[in-house]
Protein backbone atom coordinates (compact mmCIF):
# COMPACT_ATOMS: atom_id res chain seq x y z
CA UNK A 1 0.00 0.00 0.00
CA UNK A 2 2.83 2.38 0.94
CA UNK A 3 4.63 1.60 -2.33
CA UNK A 4 1.47 2.43 -4.36
CA UNK A 5 1.14 5.79 -2.54
CA UNK A 6 4.79 6.62 -3.20
CA UNK A 7 4.50 5.77 -6.90
CA UNK A 8 1.35 7.93 -7.13
CA UNK A 9 3.10 10.86 -5.42
CA UNK A 10 6.09 10.50 -7.75
CA UNK A 11 3.76 10.53 -10.78
CA UNK A 12 2.09 13.71 -9.48
CA UNK A 13 5.50 15.41 -9.19
CA UNK A 14 6.58 14.22 -12.66
CA UNK A 15 3.30 15.28 -14.33
CA UNK A 16 3.34 18.64 -12.55
CA UNK A 17 6.88 19.24 -13.75
CA UNK A 18 5.93 18.18 -17.29
CA UNK A 19 2.95 20.55 -17.54
CA UNK A 20 4.85 23.47 -15.97
CA UNK A 21 7.74 22.85 -18.39
CA UNK A 22 5.32 22.56 -21.31
CA UNK A 23 4.03 26.04 -20.49
CA UNK A 24 7.54 27.44 -20.90
CA UNK A 25 8.45 25.16 -23.85
CA UNK A 26 10.87 23.14 -21.67
CA UNK A 27 8.93 19.99 -20.90
CA UNK A 28 12.04 17.77 -20.68
CA UNK A 29 13.64 20.03 -18.06
CA UNK A 30 10.30 20.34 -16.27
CA UNK A 31 9.82 16.57 -16.16
CA UNK A 32 13.37 16.07 -14.85
CA UNK A 33 12.83 18.75 -12.20
CA UNK A 34 9.54 17.12 -11.14
CA UNK A 35 11.27 13.74 -10.85
CA UNK A 36 14.06 15.31 -8.79
CA UNK A 37 11.53 16.98 -6.48
CA UNK A 38 9.72 13.64 -6.04
CA UNK A 39 12.96 11.86 -5.09
CA UNK A 40 13.87 14.67 -2.67
CA UNK A 41 10.45 14.38 -1.02
CA UNK A 42 11.06 10.66 -0.41
CA UNK A 43 14.49 11.38 1.07
CA UNK A 44 12.99 14.04 3.34
CA UNK A 45 10.23 11.65 4.39
CA UNK A 46 12.84 9.05 5.39
CA UNK A 47 14.82 11.67 7.31
CA UNK A 48 11.76 13.04 9.15
CA UNK A 49 10.68 9.52 10.09
CA UNK A 50 13.68 9.32 12.45
CA UNK A 51 12.89 12.68 14.06
CA UNK A 52 10.21 12.96 16.73
CA UNK A 53 7.18 15.18 16.12
CA UNK A 54 8.09 17.27 19.14
CA UNK A 55 11.50 18.15 17.69
CA UNK A 56 9.95 19.15 14.33
CA UNK A 57 7.34 21.37 16.04
CA UNK A 58 10.00 22.85 18.30
CA UNK A 59 12.33 23.56 15.37
CA UNK A 60 9.60 25.29 13.33
CA UNK A 61 8.46 27.33 16.34
CA UNK A 62 12.07 28.35 17.07
CA UNK A 63 12.71 29.32 13.44
CA UNK A 64 9.57 31.48 13.23
CA UNK A 65 10.30 33.11 16.61
CA UNK A 66 13.87 33.91 15.57
CA UNK A 67 12.80 35.50 12.27
CA UNK A 68 10.01 37.53 13.92
CA UNK A 69 12.40 38.76 16.61
CA UNK A 70 14.99 39.72 13.95
CA UNK A 71 12.43 41.78 12.03
CA UNK A 72 11.27 43.51 15.20
CA UNK A 73 14.87 44.55 15.83
CA UNK A 74 15.16 45.81 12.25
CA UNK A 75 12.05 48.05 12.43
CA UNK A 76 13.74 51.08 14.05
CA UNK A 77 16.85 50.63 11.86
CA UNK A 78 14.80 50.88 8.64
CA UNK A 79 13.72 54.42 9.62
CA UNK A 80 17.31 55.50 10.10
CA UNK A 81 19.23 53.57 7.38
CA UNK A 82 17.67 53.42 3.89
CA UNK A 83 19.35 50.24 2.67
CA UNK A 84 19.81 47.54 5.29
CA UNK A 85 19.29 44.50 3.05
CA UNK A 86 22.63 42.91 4.01
CA UNK A 87 22.08 43.51 7.72
CA UNK A 88 18.50 42.22 7.39
CA UNK A 89 19.66 39.04 5.71
CA UNK A 90 22.42 38.39 8.27
CA UNK A 91 20.20 39.10 11.29
CA UNK A 92 17.36 36.93 9.95
CA UNK A 93 19.79 34.13 9.17
CA UNK A 94 21.54 34.26 12.57
CA UNK A 95 18.44 34.57 14.77
CA UNK A 96 16.43 32.17 12.61
CA UNK A 97 19.17 29.54 12.77
CA UNK A 98 19.66 30.10 16.50
CA UNK A 99 15.91 29.74 17.10
CA UNK A 100 15.87 26.60 14.97
CA UNK A 101 18.63 24.97 17.03
CA UNK A 102 17.07 26.03 20.34
CA UNK A 103 13.62 24.78 19.28
CA UNK A 104 15.12 21.50 18.07
CA UNK A 105 16.68 20.95 21.49
CA UNK A 106 13.74 22.18 23.56
CA UNK A 107 11.23 20.18 21.53
CA UNK A 108 12.96 16.90 22.32
CA UNK A 109 10.49 16.06 25.10
CA UNK A 110 7.50 17.75 23.48
CA UNK A 111 4.67 15.35 22.59
CA UNK A 112 1.27 15.62 20.92
CA UNK A 113 -0.66 14.76 24.14
CA UNK A 114 1.36 17.44 25.94
CA UNK A 115 0.35 20.01 23.31
CA UNK A 116 -3.32 19.01 23.61
CA UNK A 117 -3.15 19.46 27.39
CA UNK A 118 -1.60 22.90 26.92
CA UNK A 119 -4.38 23.97 24.52
CA UNK A 120 -6.99 22.70 26.97
CA UNK A 121 -5.42 24.80 29.71
CA UNK A 122 -4.24 21.78 31.71
CA UNK A 123 -0.86 21.44 33.34
CA UNK A 124 1.57 20.15 30.73
CA UNK A 125 3.39 18.12 33.35
CA UNK A 126 0.90 16.12 35.36
CA UNK A 127 3.51 13.56 36.44
CA UNK A 128 1.34 10.83 34.94
CA UNK A 129 2.34 7.31 35.94
CA UNK A 130 0.68 4.03 34.94
CA UNK A 131 0.63 1.19 37.45
CA UNK A 132 1.31 -2.35 36.25
CA UNK A 133 -0.38 -5.37 37.84
CA UNK A 134 2.94 -6.74 39.14
CA UNK A 135 3.80 -3.57 41.07
CA UNK A 136 0.31 -3.33 42.60
CA UNK A 137 0.42 -6.93 43.83
CA UNK A 138 4.00 -6.51 45.08
CA UNK A 139 2.81 -3.89 47.58
CA UNK A 140 6.04 -1.93 48.04
CA UNK A 141 4.64 0.87 45.86
CA UNK A 142 2.41 1.93 48.77
CA UNK A 143 5.43 2.27 51.10
CA UNK A 144 7.36 4.26 48.48
CA UNK A 145 4.39 6.61 48.02
CA UNK A 146 3.86 6.86 51.76
CA UNK A 147 7.49 7.96 52.15
CA UNK A 148 6.81 10.79 49.67
CA UNK A 149 9.16 9.60 46.90
CA UNK A 150 6.29 9.43 44.38
CA UNK A 151 3.47 11.89 43.80
CA UNK A 152 1.23 13.17 41.03
CA UNK A 153 -1.42 11.26 39.08
CA UNK A 154 -1.51 7.46 38.95
CA UNK A 155 -3.38 6.18 35.91
CA UNK A 156 -4.99 2.75 36.37
CA UNK A 157 -6.68 1.36 33.24
CA UNK A 158 -9.77 -0.84 33.49
CA UNK A 159 -7.95 -3.80 31.92
CA UNK A 160 -5.49 -3.78 34.86
CA UNK A 161 -8.38 -3.73 37.34
CA UNK A 162 -9.99 -6.64 35.47
CA UNK A 163 -6.73 -8.59 35.64
CA UNK A 164 -6.50 -7.92 39.38
CA UNK A 165 -10.11 -9.04 39.88
CA UNK A 166 -9.45 -12.17 37.84
CA UNK A 167 -6.46 -13.01 40.08
CA UNK A 168 -8.49 -12.24 43.24
CA UNK A 169 -11.24 -14.67 42.06
CA UNK A 170 -8.76 -17.44 41.21
CA UNK A 171 -9.46 -20.91 42.64
CA UNK A 172 -5.79 -21.08 43.65
CA UNK A 173 -5.49 -19.83 47.26
CA UNK A 174 -2.08 -18.19 46.74
CA UNK A 175 -3.17 -16.30 43.62
CA UNK A 176 -6.41 -15.29 45.30
CA UNK A 177 -4.49 -13.84 48.28
CA UNK A 178 -2.13 -11.94 45.95
CA UNK A 179 -5.02 -10.47 43.99
CA UNK A 180 -6.84 -9.32 47.10
CA UNK A 181 -3.65 -7.79 48.50
CA UNK A 182 -3.26 -5.90 45.21
CA UNK A 183 -6.75 -4.44 45.52
CA UNK A 184 -6.04 -3.47 49.15
CA UNK A 185 -2.76 -1.78 48.13
CA UNK A 186 -4.54 0.17 45.39
CA UNK A 187 -7.19 1.28 47.89
CA UNK A 188 -4.44 2.38 50.32
CA UNK A 189 -2.67 4.45 47.64
CA UNK A 190 -6.01 6.00 46.63
CA UNK A 191 -6.43 7.41 50.17
CA UNK A 192 -3.07 9.24 50.14
CA UNK A 193 -3.41 13.02 49.96
CA UNK A 194 -0.50 13.65 47.57
CA UNK A 195 -1.56 10.90 45.12
CA UNK A 196 -4.46 11.09 42.68
CA UNK A 197 -5.57 7.70 41.38
CA UNK A 198 -7.42 8.08 38.09
CA UNK A 199 -9.30 5.13 36.57
CA UNK A 200 -9.45 5.20 32.77
CA UNK A 201 -11.67 3.24 30.39
CA UNK A 202 -9.23 3.62 27.51
CA UNK A 203 -8.55 0.30 25.83
CA UNK A 204 -6.86 -1.01 22.71
CA UNK A 205 -9.10 -3.81 21.38
CA UNK A 206 -6.69 -4.71 18.58
CA UNK A 207 -3.92 -5.37 21.12
CA UNK A 208 -4.31 -8.63 23.03
CA UNK A 209 -1.41 -8.58 25.54
CA UNK A 210 -1.87 -6.48 28.67
CA UNK A 211 1.80 -5.38 28.64
CA UNK A 212 1.49 -4.08 25.07
CA UNK A 213 -1.70 -2.21 26.03
CA UNK A 214 0.16 -0.56 28.93
CA UNK A 215 2.96 0.61 26.63
CA UNK A 216 0.44 1.93 24.09
CA UNK A 217 -1.44 3.82 26.83
CA UNK A 218 1.81 5.28 28.16
CA UNK A 219 2.74 6.53 24.69
CA UNK A 220 -0.68 8.14 24.20
CA UNK A 221 -0.50 10.01 27.52
CA UNK A 222 3.27 10.56 27.58
CA UNK A 223 3.27 8.75 30.94
CA UNK A 224 5.79 6.69 32.87
CA UNK A 225 5.16 3.01 33.63
CA UNK A 226 5.75 1.71 37.16
CA UNK A 227 6.46 -2.01 37.10
CA UNK A 228 8.46 -4.92 38.51
CA UNK A 229 8.28 -6.90 35.27
CA UNK A 230 11.74 -7.19 33.65
CA UNK A 231 10.35 -8.00 30.19
CA UNK A 232 7.85 -5.12 30.26
CA UNK A 233 10.70 -2.88 31.36
CA UNK A 234 12.76 -3.74 28.24
CA UNK A 235 9.81 -3.56 25.81
CA UNK A 236 8.75 -0.16 27.14
CA UNK A 237 12.29 1.25 26.95
CA UNK A 238 12.63 0.05 23.34
CA UNK A 239 9.50 2.06 22.47
CA UNK A 240 10.73 5.20 24.21
CA UNK A 241 8.55 4.89 27.33
CA UNK A 242 10.15 5.82 30.66
CA UNK A 243 9.99 3.00 33.22
CA UNK A 244 10.20 3.20 37.01
CA UNK A 245 11.21 -0.25 38.24
CA UNK A 246 10.66 -0.84 41.96
CA UNK A 247 13.17 -3.72 41.95
CA UNK A 248 15.86 -1.41 40.56
CA UNK A 249 14.98 1.13 43.25
CA UNK A 250 15.29 -1.53 45.94
CA UNK A 251 18.68 -2.64 44.58
CA UNK A 252 19.89 0.96 44.48
CA UNK A 253 18.93 1.44 48.15
CA UNK A 254 20.74 -1.66 49.39
CA UNK A 255 23.73 -0.82 51.58
CA UNK A 256 27.07 -0.84 49.79
CA UNK A 257 29.58 -3.35 51.14
CA UNK A 258 33.26 -3.39 50.25
CA UNK A 259 35.77 -6.26 50.15
CA UNK A 260 37.22 -6.75 53.61
CA UNK A 261 34.17 -5.36 55.40
CA UNK A 262 32.98 -7.46 58.34
CA UNK A 263 29.40 -8.73 58.59
CA UNK A 264 27.53 -10.73 61.20
CA UNK A 265 25.11 -13.16 59.52
CA UNK A 266 22.97 -16.15 60.39
CA UNK A 267 23.80 -19.07 58.11
CA UNK A 268 20.55 -20.89 57.30
CA UNK A 269 21.38 -23.47 54.64
CA UNK A 270 24.03 -25.18 52.55
CA UNK A 271 25.25 -23.55 49.33
CA UNK A 272 25.47 -25.02 45.83
CA UNK A 273 29.23 -25.51 45.96
CA UNK A 274 31.14 -27.78 48.33
CA UNK A 275 31.33 -26.63 51.97
CA UNK A 276 29.42 -23.38 51.31
CA UNK A 277 26.89 -21.79 53.63
CA UNK A 278 24.17 -19.32 52.67
CA UNK A 279 22.86 -16.41 54.74
CA UNK A 280 20.65 -13.40 54.01
CA UNK A 281 20.87 -9.77 55.09
CA UNK A 282 17.81 -7.92 56.41
CA UNK A 283 17.11 -6.49 52.92
CA UNK A 284 17.13 -9.97 51.35
CA UNK A 285 20.65 -9.84 49.87
CA UNK A 286 22.15 -13.32 49.61
CA UNK A 287 25.49 -13.85 51.37
CA UNK A 288 27.50 -16.90 50.26
CA UNK A 289 29.98 -18.00 52.93
CA UNK A 290 32.93 -20.05 51.68
CA UNK A 291 33.77 -22.87 54.09
CA UNK A 292 30.69 -21.86 56.03
CA UNK A 293 28.81 -25.14 56.11
CA UNK A 294 29.82 -25.71 59.72
CA UNK A 295 27.98 -22.51 60.71
CA UNK A 296 24.54 -23.67 59.49
CA UNK A 297 22.00 -22.73 62.16
CA UNK A 298 24.49 -20.37 63.85
CA UNK A 299 25.61 -16.75 63.74
CA UNK A 300 28.96 -16.16 62.09
CA UNK A 301 31.41 -13.29 61.67
CA UNK A 302 32.36 -13.11 58.00
CA UNK A 303 34.47 -10.81 55.82
CA UNK A 304 33.35 -9.78 52.34
CA UNK A 305 35.58 -11.04 49.51
CA UNK A 306 33.57 -9.82 46.48
CA UNK A 307 30.17 -8.47 45.40
CA UNK A 308 28.33 -9.66 42.29
CA UNK A 309 25.54 -7.56 40.76
CA UNK A 310 23.02 -9.61 38.74
CA UNK A 311 19.64 -8.86 37.13
CA UNK A 312 18.00 -10.62 40.07
CA UNK A 313 19.83 -8.52 42.64
CA UNK A 314 23.11 -8.38 44.52
CA UNK A 315 25.10 -11.36 45.81
CA UNK A 316 27.85 -11.07 48.43
CA UNK A 317 30.64 -13.63 48.63
CA UNK A 318 32.46 -13.93 51.92
CA UNK A 319 34.69 -16.06 54.14
CA UNK A 320 34.79 -16.62 57.90
CA UNK A 321 36.49 -13.58 59.40
CA UNK A 322 39.36 -15.45 61.07
CA UNK A 323 40.10 -17.33 57.84
CA UNK A 324 40.05 -14.09 55.79
CA UNK A 325 42.37 -12.34 58.27
CA UNK A 326 44.76 -15.30 58.26
CA UNK A 327 44.99 -15.20 54.46
CA UNK A 328 45.52 -11.43 54.49
CA UNK A 329 48.28 -11.77 57.07
CA UNK A 330 50.04 -14.43 54.97
CA UNK A 331 49.76 -12.23 51.87
CA UNK A 332 51.30 -9.24 53.69
CA UNK A 333 54.03 -11.38 55.23
CA UNK A 334 55.04 -12.92 51.91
Amino acid sequence: MLLVIRVAVLLVFVLSGYFIGLKYNAFIEGTALGLLCGILSFLLERAFRKVSLGRIIGALAGLVTGIVFANLLLLPLRRIIPDISLASFMLNALLGYGGLLMGLKRGENLTLPGLFRMFKGQDSDEHLKILDTSVIIDGRIADVCDAGFLDGVFLVPQFILQELQHIADSPDALKRARGRRGLDILHRVQKMAHITVRITDEDFPKIKEVDSKLVALARVHDAKVITNDFNLNKVAELQGVTVLNINELANALKPVVLPGEALRVFVIKEGKEYNQGVAYLDDGTMVVVENGRRFIGKNAEVAVTSVLQTTAGRMIFSKPKEEYEREEFKAVKS
